[in-house]
């Protein structure tokens, strides 16, 4: 099993930044990509951004040229780096972690609200 806890949401005004974190434990050498989902109020929940293990990154258009994701291997954690925020990327954002066998796990949840 793999264990991801989420940290950085919090409250910002538009145009401003946020850094979120996860760390994962438990398995973690069958871990393969990391990544961010988001979910917000009444919406589905979407794909945000991922890295590989070998550090190629993927983003969702609407977060590309202000998201940056990024992964520290050693300390097995991938960061989110959010700026320019808009009220639209208010919603709960889960971390994710994919094993090599197929397996997705997922975190419980950071908040970000952003006020306009």
């Amino acid at each position: 099993q793999v264990q991801l806890v989420e940290s950085g949401g919090g409250l910002v005004q538009a145009g401003g930044s946020l850094r979120l974190s996860c760390a994962a434990s438990g398995i973690i050498f069958s871990i393969n990509t990391m990544g961010w989902y988001r979910q917000a109020p009444g919406n589905q929940r979407e794909l945000v951004a991922t890295v590989t293990s070998g550090t190629n990154t993927n983003y969702a258009d609407s977060v590309k040229g202000r998201f940056t994701i990024s992964r520290d291997n050693a300390k097995n954690t991938v960061f989110l780096q959010m700026n320019s925020l808009k009220p639209e990327d208010t919603a709960v954002y889960y971390c994710i972690a994919t094993t090599t066998y197929g397996m997705t796990h997922w975190g419980k949840g950071t908040l970000v609200t952003v006020s306009s």
